[in-house]
């Protein structure tokens, strides 16, 4: 039987062994299978091996199971055509995992496969494409820049916040009334899931308030004149002013942190929403504040990646250099 589910290929499960009263047991696990994968990842997974399938479509292959000579010409096209490495990795991981939902053997195993991989990664360079960070006093200067009306209170909101508890866009949109706790110093902000803990254990970040630019009133006034009492925290606006019950959508997070950086009259092609995180590392670094501190609020999973932020801003203090010439 199988169990289909949006973007993403059928995850096959054999019932022909299970007595008839396991079906709806049955159906229950394939269903769990399916939601191995985050819902953003099945929709890139489902998108890459839809242009792997159109490409072996228009070279006569077959795209499933694939050969280790069509991956293996597919990732040379792709590389020379501009894909970025980390756009030919997530390719090939799609290529591998329909492969194995399928119960194909993988043609991603292949040597000369990943030999091919190998030398794109080289020639096309493996460093990510690094969004400015939105620092402290950007993300005040942008705030302070919003559109008038409800939606200028809302998207102070989400700066502010966004900045104050280093969200990644994901984590802003999905946050719901239920998330907060008011206290004296003050809000609590539950975070339910996010990339690095896929199975919920969830966190809970403190979010001070500002002297210059409080994301706590932010918050508290964008929810008195949107009436929102339950429910998504960050809803759609429309025009006149008038609250949708929609929530606000990851992607709308970066159009807003561009549009306030334009404002500021920052290049918008640096900034999205990835700014406003790296901008609350860039800023406590610079600080001085404790490491151990700032991962209570970024909740990286990784130390190094953290470390890399501060090595960044603390580049020209106590210079080994410094009086040398």
């Amino acid at each position: 039987m199988n169990a289909i589910t949006p973007n993403l290929p059928a995850v096959i499960v054999n019932e022909s062994a299970l007595p008839v009263a396991l079906r709806d047991a049955l159906q229950g696990a394939a269903d769990l299978a399916a939601n191995e994968k985050a819902p953003a990842t099945r929709r890139a997974y489902a998108s890459d091996f839809r242009i792997f399938e159109r490409w072996c479509a228009a070279h006569s292959l077959c795209a499933l199971p694939a050969s280790p000579a069509a991956v293996a010409a597919f990732i040379s096209d792709q590389a020379a055509g501009g894909a970025k490495a980390s756009t030919l990795g997530r390719r090939i991981a799609a290529i591998k995992y329909r492969h194995k939902t399928a119960e194909e053997d993988s043609p991603t195993d292949d040597e000369r496969v990943k030999a091919v991989v190998r030398g794109a990664r080289r020639t096309l360079g493996v460093a990510p494409r690094k969004l400015a960070a939105a620092t402290a006093e950007k993300t005040i200067g942008m705030s302070t820049l919003t559109r008038r009306g409800i939606i200028g209170k809302r998207d102070k909101a989400i700066l502010l916040l966004g900045f104050a508890i280093a969200a990644r866009r994901s984590e802003l949109v999905a946050l719901e009334v239920a998330d907060i706790e008011e206290c004296p110093e003050g809000l609590r902000i539950r975070i339910r899931k996010s990339k690095t803990d896929q199975e919920g254990a969830g966190a809970t970040v403190a979010v001070c308030r500002g002297e210059i630019a409080c994301p706590v009133a932010a918050v508290k006034e964008w929810l008195a004149v949107a009436n929102i009492t339950e429910g998504p925290i960050f809803l759609q606006v429309r025009k006149g002013g008038h609250v949708s019950d929609r929530r606000l959508s990851g992607e709308a997070v970066r159009r807003i942190v561009k549009c306030c950086a334009a404002a500021l009259g920052l290049d918008p092609k640096q900034y999205g929403a990835h700014s406003l995180r790296a901008g609350f590392c860039t800023s406590a670094a610079a600080k001085g504040a404790n490491l151990f501190k700032m991962l209570d609020i970024s909740r990286h999973k990784s130390v190094d990646t953290l470390r890399g932020y501060i090595r960044e801003a603390d580049a020209f203090r106590d210079h080994a250099a410094a009086g040398l010439l």
